[in-house]
């Protein structure tokens, strides 16, 4: 199976790039403005180019489904408009490229509680996100919906870094019944999911909390 990644320097493309080290069911086509660090025995190539070239780079993939984990943050973005440029523009843009180049299925990183009507702004830019991509089209659609991700990252992020080591705890103690949804997940363990959920057949909308993305890691023995 030929995977699309956009958003392959980050946590979650890092770490999915990582889990694909030994698998021979899969093969990685990264789509990036830069080059990611490879890890040593990946089966994937990078296709490097500015945004406005991605839809030509998505469509020499020749990809079975498209993985969008591409975000980033109100403080890195500087600007509501900035930060909505690249979680709804760029990811709805390059969610397009992979309907006109025959991609049937989509599977992207979005967040717990994201919702267009929150009154949160970067839950409500998800939401929005949602709902553009689910107009699209696609045959499949699987949206993550991941609480606080763990691992490591380039950028600094000092509150997130203190969210990772209390998270744990917080997930035994505190977040339980109708807050399970709300727990961490490791990103590898967010991986692993997407893996599994890019062998899924079945057509429609797929929205994944932390247990039915648990759930499909079972459904495939990994």
């Amino acid at each position: 199976m030929r995977i699309c990644l956009v958003g392959a320097t980050g946590l979650v493309g890092s770490a999915l790039m990582a889990e694909a080290v030994g698998r021979d069911d899969v093969r990685i086509i990264a789509v990036g403005r830069r080059e990611a660090s490879l890890p040593e025995g990946a089966r994937m190539e990078m296709l490097i180019g500015e945004p406005i070239d991605w839809p030509q780079l998505i469509a020499a993939a020749r990809a079975d489904v498209l993985v969008c984990a591409l975000g980033t943050t109100m403080k890195t973005a500087g600007s509501q408009e900035a930060f909505r440029a690249v979680d709804h523009d760029l990811v709805r843009f390059c969610a397009e490229a992979a309907r006109a180049a025959g991609i049937k299925h989509m599977i992207v990183v979005s967040s717990v509680g994201a919702a267009g009507a929150s009154k949160n702004f970067y839950l409500s830019v998800k939401g929005e996100t949602e709902d553009a991509l689910g107009k699209l089209g696609f045959r499949r659609l699987d949206i993550l919906q991941p609480g606080l991700l763990r691992g490591h990252r380039r950028e600094r992020r000092p509150l997130e870094k203190a969210g990772q080591i209390l998270a744990p705890v917080a997930d035994l103690l505190v977040l339980h019944g109708k807050y399970r949804r709300f727990r961490s997940v490791s990103a590898r363990k967010l991986a692993r999911a997407i893996f599994a959920l890019a062998h899924e057949k079945a057509a429609g909308r797929f929205v994944h909390d932390y247990d039915s993305m648990r759930r499909a890691i079972r459904r495939t023995g990994d």
